[in-house]
């Protein structure tokens, strides 16, 4: 499994949401996957992925949280959490997603 968290340098959600992916991955049986943290710095780099806004959590390429429009523009992305608007995922929600996937044998 291949797992990116892409983000710009100006957001200031990247690192709580690696974090709570770290711990969401262990929640859900994935704890020995490695996170490839990309730094998009330029919108020719943004449009080389199915970037959603900074954070976007792939797992092999396709976004874990389907449903937002990519772009090339580098920013923040805002997610719907416990009723708000935050700028990352919750680790209950990463784990959600998260539970589809295959654990490894």
């Amino acid at each position: 499994m291949n797992i990116t968290l892409l983000h710009i340098e100006e957001c200031p959600s990247w690192e709580e949401a690696g974090e709570r992916l770290e711990r969401a991955l262990a929640a859900a049986g994935h704890g020995d996957e490695r996170v490839d943290i990309v730094l998009l710095n330029t919108p020719e780099e943004a449009g080389q992925y199915p970037f959603a806004g900074s954070p976007t959590i792939l797992i092999d390429d396709v976004d874990l949280f389907p449903g937002a429009e990519t772009t090339s523009s580098l920013a923040c992305r805002v997610y719907r959490a416990d009723g708000r608007l935050a700028g990352s995922p919750t680790q209950e929600q990463i784990v959600d997603a998260l539970r589809y996937l295959p654990v490894p044998a």
